[in-house]
């Protein structure tokens, strides 16, 4: 029987005995060092002593009075020669950099670990006690100044308890704990944002009503990833484990959230304490999940996980966490390296009439924190305009073949990804808000869609482009600290993928971009397409086990008002354009579901030009229809269920065009054609209509035009 982590929880089980039966595993070695490679680590109490106590995580101040459970630092130090490395995990929403700063120089003067060689980062728990400023919410300075000590104290412990240790790498998916919370509303139901204006095209939970949105904004990055210490003699010193999920919510603070009971779980499980004192070290750091959270609102959460407990969701990461503990291979005698760079990002300020409003609304205030969102958002554009700029620290630490990539930020999990297919090292972790609490840093075109996460504050007021140049400085530091190059991201080639290839396509679109604006012809042609503004990237795509080898998750671009758009030059006069459609808009929305792929000019409908898209429906299904300039639309037989993948097929020759879905035999649409399209309609739209009506709202993928006999 396999024990897997639904099991678990269905059964709320401990499985003590299973889990406490670790497998032995193979030791291997690397490259031997001159000096011995060692471990220390250490836990330390970090709950504050005085009452109330701001807590970190609402839109409005609110107050703790006690200690519902601790909340800690949990500190690692790892040593090979003179050049130690200090990495610390804190139960605490963010850590402000000027704290983090006075944090390392009292540890390095207590320790000689180098400043930048300590990397600190936070759980995001949103019930732990307020360490900086945020939103409504002003930074407690008497448990700054607790908290100060504590952490260098934890770094001090861990270097104390120093001894020669192994390292490995475990990973596992844990995609049934989280899912992605930030969908794209229809663009007939954009929001109000906290300035009285219509850009809220995302937002988090969004999908609580199907009927409002099109689909996620983006992917999720299901790896729970653990770097585990043991002794020589095979000893577990200490586990740093990794999870793109933010935190569980519902909890009483002053509380460690879900991340305390896993740090608690894991080292009780590897070794239980007789004294009430952890044995090992058990650590649960921030992987990147500022648009990721636990329910799936596409509806594939499985009922358990609607109702689940905080225990019972930590016990089934437990479960996952031990089997992937229980096939690490150690490696003795690695070396060990960090670098660290530090770079300057402006904030997006408000212009002079936005300044206006926020002073007119902060004056009525007078010395009272904000009650509401408008007061909130007016106070934060205050300190942007009086800051303009902040530095921002970015870090990587190599522990032999595992590398540790860092922000400062709350950072999409489209993120994490993209620093994880391009590190030089395939081992590799990414934690988030260390080294700072700088806030979201969505991907510039997430800006677009708007929503909370963009709405410019001191949590998430960063530059449009500083994503890009903290992934471009992370991405940097990997190659620094490992001595190799970045890897370049493509998509493997499937079988199906191959067969689009051996037809000599045109041109063949994968889709498979993590940032734009170039969509890449895999062809070998050359003939690049180029997203507009409304589009996002590296979405779950059709058929991975077709279009990708080994596993690999297929990917695609989401559409909300975006095109890509590209030109080919001389084409044949006849020829088949191949795709996958996924459609997001409820077909009984508007006159015209959406247009997924038009030839013609920008803003125009040549004559004789086809578009092909679907029509009005049932809200839950419509027909494929297709257009020839301004005539009427012909429409299908076959229903396009919204939400499901589709394969579209149209071959055009200079007498007809015959539309087939889902590779049947027979046509769904037969139009006879008498003439050719204007030669200046020159441009292939995919994504929405040439004169930009009706736009398609959802996801396409392996789009391939293909010469025809």
């Amino acid at each position: 029987m396999t024990f897997g982590p639904q099991w678990i929880v269905r059964h709320g089980l401990l499985l003590h005995v299973l889990f406490a039966a670790v497998s032995v595993r193979e030791v291997r070695s690397e490259e031997p060092s001159e000096a011995p490679f060692r471990v220390g680590a250490a836990v330390v109490d970090v709950s504050p002593l005085t009452f109330p106590v701001a807590v970190n995580g609402s839109m409005t101040a609110r107050f703790a009075e006690r200690v519902e459970t601790p909340v800690n630092a949990r500190a690692i130090v790892v040593a090979q020669g003179d050049a130690p490395i200090a990495m610390v995990v804190v139960d605490s929403c963010m850590l402000p950099r000027d704290l983090l700063d006075e944090v390392k120089a009292m540890a390095a003067a207590r320790t000689g670990i180098a400043k930048d060689r300590i990397m600190i980062s936070a759980t995001h728990t949103h019930s732990a006690p307020a360490a900086m400023s945020c939103l409504g919410t002003d930074g407690d300075p008497d448990y700054r100044s607790l908290l100060r000590n504590r952490i260098c104290e934890a770094i001090c412990k861990a270097q104390e308890n120093l001894e020669p240790a192994r390292v490995g790498w475990g990973s596992i998916d844990a995609s049934d704990y989280m899912a992605v919370r930030r969908w794209i509303r229809r663009p007939d139901r954009i929001a109000i944002d906290p300035f009285g204006n219509p850009t809220v095209r995302a937002n988090m939970h969004a999908a609580r009503n199907w009927d409002d949105v099109t689909g996620p904004s983006g992917p999720e990055d299901p790896e729970l990833s653990l770097i585990a210490f043991e002794s020589l003699d095979g000893r577990p010193i200490a586990v740093l484990a990794n999870l793109s999920m933010h935190y569980f919510s519902g909890v009483r603070p002053i509380s460690a959230d879900y991340f305390g009971l896993f740090c608690n779980a894991i080292a009780s499980r590897l070794a239980p304490s007789t004294d009430g004192d952890p044995m090992v070290v058990g650590v649960l750091s921030h992987g990147c999940s500022g648009d990721v959270w636990r329910m799936d609102y596409s509806g594939q959460t499985p009922e358990r996980f609607k109702t689940i407990s905080i225990e019972n969701y930590t016990e089934g990461l437990i479960g996952l966490a031990m089997q992937a503990y229980r096939e690490i291979e150690f490696v003795e005698a690695p070396t060990i390296d960090m670098a660290e760079r530090r770079i300057d990002l402006r904030y997006r300020v408000p212009d002079f009439q936005l300044l206006q409003w926020a002073r007119q609304i902060v004056d009525t205030m007078g010395d009272r924190l904000p009650e509401t969102t408008e007061e909130v958002y007016a106070r934060e554009q205050i300190y942007l305009h009086e800051l303009q700029s902040t530095e921002v620290v970015v870090q990587a630490i190599r522990i032999g073949e595992i590398a540790i990539a860092t922000t400062p930020t709350e950072t999409y999990a489209l993120t994490g990804l993209k620093l994880k297919h391009q590190s030089p090292l395939a081992r590799t972790m990414v934690i988030e808000l260390a080294g700072g609490g700088d806030g979201y840093i969505p991907p510039p075109e997430q800006h677009l869609l708007g929503g909370y996460n963009t709405w410019p504050a001191r949590s998430a007021g960063l530059e449009v482009t500083a994503e890009p140049k903290i992934v471009e400085t992370a991405i940097g530091l990997l190659e620094q600290v490992s001595g190799r190059s970045r890897k370049s991201y493509r998509q493997t080639l499937g079988h199906q993928a191959l067969k689009i290839l051996e037809e000599e396509p045109l041109a063949f679109w994968r889709m498979d971009e993590m940032s734009g604006p170039r969509a890449r012809d895999a062809s070998g042609n050359n003939r690049d397409g180029i997203y507009e503004p409304g589009v996002a990237f590296f979405l779950d795509g059709p058929q991975s086990q077709a279009f990708n080898q080994d596993g690999e998750l297929n990917r695609s671009t989401h559409f909300a008002g975006g095109r890509m758009r590209a030109r080919l030059g001389t084409h044949p006069p006849s020829y088949g354009v191949s795709m996958w459609i996924w459609n997001g808009m409820p077909t009984d929305a508007r006159e015209v579901t959406g247009w997924f792929y038009s030839r013609g000019s920008d803003f125009g409908r040549p004559p004789l030009a086809e578009q092909l898209g679907v029509g009005r429906g049932d809200g839950n299904s419509g027909r494929l229809i297709l257009q020839l300039g301004a005539d009427e639309p012909v429409s299908g037989k076959t229903e396009i269920q919204r939400w499901t993948w589709t394969q579209v097929r149209l071959e055009r020759n200079p007498s007809s065009i015959r539309v087939f879905v889902d590779g049947s035999e027979a046509p769904d649409i037969v139009l006879s054609v008498s003439g050719e399209v204007p030669t200046w309609a020159d441009e292939w739209f995919f994504g929405g209509s040439s004169d930009g009506q009706f736009n398609w709202e959802g996801k396409l993928d392996e789009i391939a035009i293909v010469p025809l006999p």
